[in-house]
């Protein structure tokens, strides 16, 4: 669980209902540590693809990884805001909100941007899949699309399904292709 306003990342175990940190110190931070010695800034958004968590750590505008079986975060792609395409850190987000992942790519919801961005696992590398970047309700494809601080976000592993937030909409995007319809 994101727990986002005590900045901590909470395990439950669901037969017991046991909940335990995982990892943040409960104050706001950017640390990349190692369980209650890391740090997050609103971190809302989550996704597993097994062995680790992705969270979209929405105030710090970064996507961090922890390794589940250690509890290590790292940041794997931003730094501060912006909008910005590029590899790990030099790629910046705009309170990124909804994340998941495909096993492969991470997509995320990149509210402040309006855009929805995607993330190789792999190599850090961010690109726009969808969203002119400004406010807008257009279904287009791929950057001629627009959005309006689009939060929530889940995959088929063919379509991305976002919840368009000020839009009052929820919007599909075809992965190979980027083009985004009104559902």
């Amino acid at each position: 669980v994101a727990d986002s306003g005590n900045n901590r990342i909470r395990k439950i175990v669901i037969s017991t209902g046991v909940v335990t940190t995982l990892a943040g110190s409960g104050s706001p931070g950017s640390a990349d540590a190692t369980g209650t010695s890391a740090g997050f800034r609103q971190p809302y958004g989550i996704t597993t693809d097994g062995t680790n968590l992705y969270v979209a750590d929405s105030d710090n505008h970064r996507i961090r990884k922890i390794v589940i079986s250690t509890g290590v975060v790292t940041t794997l792609a931003g730094s501060s805001v912006g909008d910005t395409d590029a590899t790990g850190t030099s790629a910046k987000f705009s309170n990124p909100y909804g994340i998941t992942t495909d096993g492969t790519n991470l997509y995320v919801a990149d509210s402040g941007n309006n855009r929805i961005r995607k993330i190789v696992i792999s190599t850090g590398v961010v690109t726009t899949l969808a969203g002119s970047g400004s406010p807008g309700s257009a279904d287009a494809t791929g950057t001629s699309a627009g959005f309006r601080q689009p939060y929530g976000i889940t995959t088929d592993g063919t379509n991305l399904y976002v919840a368009d937030s000020d839009n009052h909409r929820i919007r599909k995007i075809v992965i190979s292709t980027g083009v985004v319809t009104t559902l």
